[in-house]
């Protein structure tokens, strides 16, 4: 079992990575990405708790591009988790989302929902390595019994179209290929079905996109069918996860509840790009978190 697309308390899971990764192994996934949302603060603790369950582990992030005021979530993989510009590339980005959050608190409470935005913000504050976001918020809109799940606290307040619902600042999608590209890695488009930007595909290809997620448990058959097919048809490597964010609360599927399937992982590690050695990364988790060739 393959899962390439996982969150921990790095960003906006629920889980420690330690604790993702074991209950990944007893789930029988056998290849795993930690794919926390624009940080890889959770890659070393992931990578440690990997080797001790026999687990492989897939250097893995996924970094949020702005594309027409809309969100495009990119997974990045295989690349060097301690490249220098990546990690100010990804610093900026997470003070803009703490920026976002701030924005979305006050807004809230101009709409008469109050929140104690110093808790909420705490643990990026605290930590600059942690990535906020707006499930920071709904957990607290939860715990403060203004909304009955995560999903109510996006439909009445957070989603897009909604009171509290503030755009975000972000790089285009090229950018962001750009800088997983320069740290070694390769890019593929999250969760197409849910971004519904089918007809940008093609235009993000040329602009150096390697892969798509075709297998998401947001994707039903007829959309999985749907983006093989396109991937096929432009080239692309495929890949897939559960999206798993380890709360009961959220509308994502539990770790290992998808897959990606061997043949399409050993043909997305066929794209990662070469070394200056002519080597190609693998999947072996280092302490760093980071994969290189062995």
């Amino acid at each position: 079992m393959i899962d390439l697309h996982t969150h921990t308390t790095a960003s906006d899971g629920r889980e420690a990575p330690a604790a993702l990764v074991a209950r990944a192994a007893a789930a029988g996934v056998e290849i795993l990405s930690v794919t926390d949302h624009d940080t890889v603060a959770g890659c070393a603790e992931a990578a440690t708790e990997a080797r001790t369950r026999g687990v492989q582990l897939v250097t893995g992030i996924e970094i949020t591009a702005v594309l027409d005021a809309t969100d495009v979530h990119v997974l990045g993989y295989f690349f060097d988790s301690q490249c220098p510009a990546l990690d100010e590339f990804l610093a900026t980005q997470r003070r803009w989302r703490l920026d976002r959050v701030r924005q979305i608190v006050a807004r809230l409470a101009g709409l008469g929902v109050h929140l104690d935005a110093d808790a909420v913000l705490a643990p990026g504050v605290v930590d600059a390595t942690k990535a906020a976001g707006r499930p920071w918020i709904a957990r607290a809109l939860l715990a403060a019994g203004h909304v009955e799940s995560v999903t109510e606290a996006f439909d009445l307040w957070l989603g897009r179209g909604r009171p509290a619902f503030v755009p975000r600042v972000g790089v285009p999608p090229a950018e962001v290929f750009d800088r997983i590209h320069h740290a070694g890695g390769l890019a593929s488009l999250a969760h197409p079905g849910l971004t519904r930007c089918d007809e940008s595909i093609p235009g993000f290809v040329d602009a150096g996109l390697d892969a798509i997620e075709v297998y998401h448990s947001k994707h039903d058959p007829e959309a999985t069918e749907r983006y093989e097919d396109l991937a096929s048809r432009l080239g692309l490597a495929m890949t897939g996860g559960s999206d798993d964010h380890g709360d009961p609360s959220h509308s994502a599927a539990a770790v290992g509840t998808v897959s990606l399937p061997r043949l399409a992982f050993e043909r997305l590690v066929a794209h990662v790009p070469r070394r200056p050695d002519g080597r190609r990364a693998t999947t072996r988790a280092t302490a760093s978190g980071s994969s290189h060739s062995s």
